[in-house]
């Protein structure tokens, strides 16, 4: 069984997947969603649940760096409850604070474009939100 890494914005949502054994995240696809018209891609993500056997969810929770919550965490906080009430499986809140920062870093030390760069940042976020979160359960 899988565990799925979200990152979850107001027009994307960028996924990424564990390996079997739940040590490593690979990100895989970001969706498109338009929140302004309560389209969240919920069919797609649960295509992706039962092709891949996904166990578990781990939702990136942004917090402000005074660790409040502000409305962005809060429309995390809904979409995670959302999931849990369609899909029945746990969904844990990880703090994502600075996840989209370090992945954008990344991807400018590889000398990605800007174009390129803005296709892959959402799953790349999503897998190092997915591989904090599985770097604390090992």
């Amino acid at each position: 069984m899988r565990t799925m890494g979200l990152d979850v914005g107001s027009k994307t949502v960028g996924i990424a997947l564990s390996d079997e054994l739940g040590w490593t995240a690979q990100g895989l696809v970001t969706l498109k969603i338009n929140e302004e018209e309560n389209e969240f891609g919920f069919e797609e993500l649960g295509k992706i649940i039962k092709e891949h056997q996904v166990s578990k969810i781990v939702v990136g929770f942004p917090k402000n760096m005074n660790g409040t919550i502000g409305p962005r965490g809060e429309a995390s906080k809904t979409f995670a409850r959302e999931l849990e009430e369609r899909f029945g499986l746990p969904v844990i809140l990880w703090d994502e604070r600075l996840t989209t920062v370090a992945a954008e870093r990344v991807l400018l030390e590889a000398d990605l474009s800007r174009k390129k760069r803005k296709k892959v940042i959402d799953k790349m976020a999503a897998m190092m939100i997915l591989q904090g979160y599985l770097n604390s359960q090992n």
